[in-house]
């Protein structure tokens, strides 16, 4: 108990540092770019328009609104992806701050998922002006939207973490990832329904084992379908979140003084 409040001590301690970082990380991404974070919502928006004119006759068959439908799957993929991918870099990215002054090392870490969490945040605009044009129904359940996107930020913290430490080891990780992240995408019921599957054995494989599929199914249930999420599904959701950020944590804790060997 005093080592956990030891770590959230100095969380806090450090929490000028994250911020900074994140803003760092923002500023970055839209640095000489004329429309700054408005990005943030175009990004999505054309991303979407593009599948839904590619999709819509392949996969989108049977489903109302497919432009809602797919944009709800894809901002948990999208954040997943950016956000994994960054944190699997941010120990390596930063060796030559932490050769020459001490900083617990997961703050990079922290502040990568936490820069593409805003980011995400920011492209609900775009949901919402799909949801506008296309007339779809705004529900109450809507207002609900922070629940799922807390369980998914856990979850992509702790998988950071994971990918974090085990990337300053293994260098071969961040192509490894990938091709991980390409049949992740395909195997999770983001461009076509889960009704589509010929064998129920993939069907219940999905539900089961795909963590992504917990959070993107809540997503759709509160903002697509308008409803509150089952309870298998909600508190999957959170069990896998946390099961995966202590995973994470604790990994990242064991191999953290070894680091400063290899990077």
């Amino acid at each position: 108990m005093s080592l956990l409040k030891y770590r959230i001590k100095t969380l806090f301690k450090y929490k000028d540092l994250i911020v900074e970082l994140v803003r760092r990380d923002l500023k970055l991404k839209y640095r000489r770019s004329f429309l700054g974070y408005l990005w943030s919502v175009l990004n999505p928006l054309m991303i979407m328009i593009v599948l839904t004119i590619v999709f819509t006759h392949l996969l989108g068959k049977g489903i109302e609104n497919f432009p809602v439908y797919l944009l709800t799957g894809r901002m948990m993929y999208d954040f997943m992806k950016s956000s994994t991918t960054n944190a699997m870099k941010s120990v390596t990215g930063n060796a030559a701050l932490l050769k020459k002054v001490y900083v617990p090392k997961y703050i990079f870490t922290l502040a990568k998922v936490t820069s593409c969490m805003v980011d995400m945040v920011l492209s609900l605009g775009a949901l919402f002006i799909v949801m506008v044009v296309t007339r779809a129904k705004f529900h109450p359940h809507i207002l609900l939207i922070p629940i799922v996107i807390v369980q998914i930020y856990l979850f992509c913290c702790g998988l950071g973490f994971f990918l974090a430490q085990l990337n300053v080891f293994f260098r071969d990780m961040e192509h490894i990832y990938n091709a991980v992240l390409t049949a992740w995408l395909y195997l999770t019921p983001i461009m076509y329904s889960i009704d589509i599957l010929p064998s129920k054995v993939l069907k219940i494989a999905i539900k089961g084992f795909n963590p992504l599929y917990y959070y993107v199914a809540q997503f759709r249930d509160l903002v697509y379908y308008g409803r509150l999420p089952g309870p298998r599904i909600f508190f999957g959701g959170w069990l896998i979140a946390l099961l995966m950020l202590l995973i994470g944590v604790w990994s990242f804790q064991r191999s953290k003084d070894k680091f400063i060997l290899y990077i």
